[in-house]
């Protein structure tokens, strides 16, 4: 006779209520807990805090939850001053002390370390976070969606896990000029009327308000992206814009008619003023242009990068491979401690800044290439020119395959990996330690405070 089995019933359910005690901070920055030996992630709880947790979903091997009661208040917590924290989302980590934001970030790198690598407590070679002294207005560049409400302009990014438009417009971690700027021109779009894109609809002009200023330099920079070359008014707004904000000194405009979450179109149109801005990293200057990629705290900036010299410790003789290299900020902080740069990124107006900065600085030992450093790396070894340093600054995702094989391949002495996800550096190191090599150092420095992000600068070398 056949037999029916039972079916296992679910050890955790949606909408079920139960007190949890938070351990630690997730990469995202929400808090983590075990119920019945399962993970749940609990947007908003700290680690020590003993809350009454409530299901929102239930996957295969963890649970999400939000904060029902909280029973046990960490003594970290604090009142997060912006009045849209809870409904922006843009940052995570606002409720938490900055002093244990530096704390929970080194512990998030040292979480990383102890899931995908061997190294745990005295061999993890882990510094403590580098902060800021202000965290606060710290971002020179944001780009904000506009849209209507009713009659009203806003502009901002779309709420935590919805579609509603959060005007954000007077940002805490902002640049307080591209504060003023985004407010000004969502003002004047509105006093002229001027037609407002609708995602849903896919109907309108103005999309997005991209605003960058030069922290050192004063100088302003202001891209509309638009989903059709022409503005309607376009010569009204254009003269309300200088009347109103003579410290625009670049305005441009970039189209973008694609149904896409990418804010930039290919095609860019210089509408008045300088086509570029300049900003100033120690004694470096650069000229940036509407698409160029160029680090968001430049206060904290120039200590990643005297990190990154620290750990490259150049002579003035070393060969120094800069891939993912972007305008070549990295490359040329180490130039003149450097025998020869090379540097190589995909994105051929990187490369051209980068060429143009070095000139400009007179770095004749600097050359720029456009392509993946891991078709180059071999191309120039078999030419005989071999690195003594490599360094990277990968995206999200680490590097690339071919690239972690090819380093493995050419064995220079030092490797420098400048990394924002310390998921995929554990992963990466992991690999190279598995072919002969051995990490030396890990420094996290807090490029974005009040947010789950860090950066963290590695030394890896050769085992001798």
């Amino acid at each position: 006779m056949k037999q029916n089995k039972a079916r296992p019933q679910a050890i955790i359910e949606k909408g079920q209520n139960f007190p949890l005690t938070i351990k630690r901070l997730g990469i995202n920055g929400e808090g983590v807990g075990y119920f019945k030996r399962t993970v749940v992630f609990v947007p908003g709880a700290l680690p020590g805090e003993e809350v009454v947790a409530e299901v929102t979903n239930v996957h295969p091997k963890f649970a999400e939850a939000k904060i029902k009661k909280i029973r046990k208040k960490s003594t970290d917590r604090v009142a997060p001053p912006c009045p849209i924290y809870k409904e922006c989302g843009g940052c995570q980590l606002q409720h938490l002390s900055y002093e244990a934001q530096l704390r929970e970030k080194k512990d998030i790198v040292r979480q990383a370390f102890e899931r995908h690598t061997k190294l745990s407590g005295d061999k993890l070679p882990l510094q403590d976070t580098i902060g800021m002294e202000d965290p606060w207005n710290y971002r020179n560049k944001s780009q904000l969606q506009v849209g209507k409400q009713k009659e009203k302009v806003l502009a901002g990014l779309y709420g935590l896990n919805s579609h509603n438009l959060i005007d954000i417009s007077d940002c805490m971690v902002q640049h307080k000029e591209t504060n003023i700027v985004t407010q000004t021109v969502k003002r004047i779009l509105q006093d002229l009327n001027i037609s407002i894109y609708n995602e849903r609809k896919r109907k309108g002009v103005i999309r997005t308000i991209v605003t960058r200023v030069g922290f050192n330099t004063g100088d302003v920079q202001l891209v509309l992206i638009t989903s059709q070359k022409d503005i309607p008014k376009k010569e009204l707004l254009l003269e309300e814009i200088k009347k109103r904000l003579p410290q625009v000194i670049s305005i441009l405009q970039n189209i973008n008619g694609e149904k896409t979450s990418l804010i930039f179109g290919k095609e860019t149109v210089h509408l008045h003023g300088e086509e570029v801005i300049q900003e100033t990293l120690g004694d470096l200057n650069f000229e940036l242009s509407a698409r160029a990629f160029f680090q968001l705290n430049p206060i904290q900036t120039v200590k990643l990068y005297d990190e990154v010299k620290n750990a490259a410790e150049l002579t003035g003789k070393e060969k120094v491979v800069d891939a993912y290299c972007g305008v070549g900020s990295i490359g040329l902080w180490l130039a003149k401690d450097a025998g020869e740069i090379r540097g190589m990124d995909v994105i051929k107006e990187s490369i051209d800044d980068a060429n143009n900065n070095a000139k400009k600085h007179g770095y004749d030992n600097a050359t720029y290439v456009v392509g993946k450093a891991e078709e180059w790396l071999p191309k120039w070894v078999k030419e005989g020119w071999k690195p003594d340093v490599i360094v990277v600054d990968p995206p999200r995702t680490g590097c690339d395959e071919q690239l972690l094989k090819t380093i493995i391949k050419v064995k220079p002495k030092r490797f420098v990996y400048v990394s924002c996800n310390p998921s995929t550096l554990a992963k990466d190191c992991d690999r190279l330690m598995k072919a002969g090599f051995e990490i030396k150092s890990l420094q996290p420095v807090d490029m974005f405070p009040h947010t789950s992000h860090v950066e963290t600068v590695a030394l890896i070398e050769l085992k001798l």
